[in-house]
């Protein structure tokens, strides 16, 4: 196949390192005499054109994508609410219904001339870009998230950042803990994986590490703070994940809009260890804050790598692949393969009994 025009998406929740991509694909598109557009918002750009001021789609060139490597965002704009194939429709009752309307990107992708997709995006962009696929549409996937939790790559970029942020913010914690004698709890994004959780906890020095892979009992907890009460280090810090649960229990959601998400698994924890210890205890959501700010040198570094080898994947003649760090190369998977199942933290693995080794209580 000719390629002559790419375009490039964001999709899901923005990460550190959305920009370094956008700059590699587009330089090396340019490089190679391609054209290159980028999307915004996820698909909206396409299936929503009229609505954007300056246009659905933004002309990537060398200039456009000067000086945005480390920025944090993406200049496309992302969404996680843009599913072509399942979209929330209004009808002219007030009501709304969810409808298939990926003929309109097929036809978009049409009228537009491109010739091939690059789809930067978490497990749910890469599901969405297979069914892309199926529709004949060329498509390379680059992973993204900061949970760590998409499979067929050992790292994705906005991960490093993520846990580096939480590690500061637990430093922090550590100070003000001590001058209170208080529990501290720091809940942490991660979804249904405890990567962020189990890096930061561990760099940061936590003396409770609670995640998803491993439901905890909350009676052990307490034993734990209990022991440092003791032992006259009368403050303890817990690093928890979204998803993490107690043993027999359910992850904890939060209602906003009508839409349930992760979260208040940390005041939950909170409001239950009072009357087992003497401490104070407060709570600290990191939230979207670990969405934020610059890119880490590590994040920097990958999301360049994934960009150029998207790019150099389609010039190989590859198609419906996501790009994957595979140590010291990255590798191609196919995205069927890529989405199967989500990569989460293995109960026996070296951090997990690190971890144990250093007497941190894993809740368990």
């Amino acid at each position: 196949m000719t390629i002559k025009k790419i375009a490039i998406t964001t999709g899901g929740g923005d990460a550190p390192g959305l920009n370094g991509v956008i700059r590699a694909v587009t330089l090396a598109a340019c490089k190679r005499g391609w054209e290159c557009v980028g999307i915004r918002h996820g698909f909206d750009g396409i299936l929503h054109a009229d609505e954007f001021e300056t246009g659905g789609t933004l002309e990537l060139t060398p200039d456009t994508v000067r000086g945005i490597g480390h920025l944090g965002g993406t200049i496309l704009g992302t969404t996680n609410r843009g599913n072509p194939f399942s979209y929330k429709v209004e009808l002219p009752d007030g009501t709304s219904e969810v409808q298939d309307i990926s003929d309109r990107l097929l036809q978009g992708f049409k009228n537009l001339k491109i010739d091939a997709l690059i789809a930067i995006g978490g497990d749910g962009t890469m599901e969405i870009a297979c069914q892309v696929a199926a529709l004949g549409v060329t498509v390379i996937g680059v992973p993204k998230t900061i949970d760590n939790d998409l499979d067929g790559t050992i790292a994705t970029f906005g991960f490093d950042t993520a846990v580096g942020f939480a590690t500061e913010a637990i430093d922090r914690l550590h100070t003000t803990g001590a001058s209170h004698n208080r529990v501290m709890i720091v809940e942490m994004m991660g979804r249904h994986a405890g990567w962020i959780a189990l890096e930061a906890g561990l760099a940061g020095s936590a003396d409770v590490i609670l995640i998803p892979e491993i439901p905890f009992d909350l009676k052990a907890v307490a034993a734990k703070v209990n022991r440092r009460n003791a032992r006259r280090r009368k403050f303890s810090i817990i690093s928890i994940a979204e998803g993490a649960a107690p043993i027999g229990g359910e992850a904890s959601y939060k209602t906003t809009g009508g839409i349930a998400n992760l979260g208040g698994i940390g005041e939950w924890v909170a409001e239950n260890l009072r009357p087992a210890v003497p401490n104070q205890i407060r709570t600290v959501v990191l939230g979207h804050l670990l969405r934020g700010g610059s890119p880490s040198s590590r994040d920097r570094l990958l999301s360049l790598r994934f960009g150029a080898a998207a790019v150099r994947a389609l010039e190989d003649g590859k198609k419906n692949v996501m790009v994957g760090l595979n140590p010291p190369t990255v590798h191609h998977v196919p995205l069927e393969e890529a989405t199967r199942k989500m990569k989460v933290v293995p109960v026996d693995c070296d951090m997990i009994k690190t971890a144990a080794d250093l007497g941190i209580c894993l809740g368990r």
